[in-house]
C-alpha cells in the first residue's frame, strides 16, 4: 500500500531549499505567477505531467506543486560521492540510459509507492517553444500501473530563458496547474494514448493563455 507522504528528511530538505533559494528567485528575479496550486493534492502518490523547455523546469515544478517531486536522473550521477546523497534526498531516482524506458517506469512506480509525487515531462525532451507536439505514453503507463491520478501542469516562459554560464536572463514565468485526471482504465495502447493526448491538449491550451 502506498504511503501518504514523502519521507520526513526529504520534506525538510525540500522546504529548506525552496524558501531559501528557489522561491525567492522565482518570485523576484523571474516575476513568476502560479495559478491552480489548490489543485495539487498535498498527500499521496501523484504523477505530474508537464511540458519542458528548460533545465529550470524541475525546480519550478516542485515549488509550484508545494511538495517534493521525484525525477529520473542518469545512473552515473549516483556513483558520485556526496552528490548521490544530495540528489536522492531531493527525490531523484536512477535510470540506465541503455534501457531508459523500462528502468524509468520501474523506478517511478517505486517512488510512487513511497508516497512521492513523480514528475514526467510528457514529450520526453525539451521543446523550443514549450508546446507539446508528440506526447509519449510513459506518464500514462506509470499512472495506469500504479493506479494513481495525473496532474497536467504548464510552464510558460522558460523557453525564453538563455543562460551565460550560471547566469540566466530574467524573463516572466507563469505556471498553470490543471485539474486531476483519473489514471487510464488499462495499460492497453489505446487507453494510454487517450489519456496522453488529453494531458497534452490541456497543457497546450494553458500554454496558449500566455502570461
Amino acid at each position: 500500500m502506498a504511503k501518504n507522504r514523502e519521507p520526513v528528511k526529504n520534506l525538510v530538505l525540500y522546504h529548506l531549499l525552496k524558501w531559501s533559494v528557489v522561491a525567492p528567485i522565482l518570485r523576484f528575479y523571474f516575476r513568476s505567477n502560479i495559478y491552480g496550486m489548490e489543485n495539487v493534492p498535498q498527500q499521496g502518490p501523484l504523477v505530474i505531467v508537464s511540458n519542458h523547455a528548460s533545465d529550470l523546469d524541475p525546480p519550478i515544478l516542485s515549488v509550484s506543486a508545494r511538495r517534493p517531486v521525484a525525477y529520473m536522473a542518469k545512473k552515473e550521477l549516483f556513483d558520485v560521492p556526496i552528490l548521490k546523497q544530495i540528489i536522492t534526498l531531493y527525490g531523484a531516482y536512477p535510470v540506465n540510459r541503455g534501457s531508459a524506458d523500462r528502468s524509468a517506469i520501474r523506478s517511478a512506480i517505486n517512488s510512487l509507492a513511497e508516497g512521492w509525487a513523480v514528475g514526467i515531462f510528457i514529450q520526453g525532451t525539451r521543446t523550443l517553444d514549450g508546446r507539446i507536439s508528440e506526447p509519449k505514453l510513459g506518464a500514462a503507463l506509470v499512472a495506469a500501473k500504479a493506479k494513481v491520478p495525473l496532474l497536467p501542469v504548464c510552464i510558460w516562459g522558460t523557453h525564453a530563458v538563455k543562460r551565460q554560464g550560471l547566469i540566466a536572463n530574467s524573463v516572466p514565468i507563469t505556471v498553470r496547474i490543471g485539474e486531476l485526471i483519473p489514471p487510464p482504465e488499462s495499460t492497453k495502447k489505446e487507453d494510454l494514448e487517450l489519456i496522453s493526448h488529453q494531458c497534452a491538449d490541456i497543457i497546450n491550451k494553458m500554454h496558449d493563455l500566455g502570461r
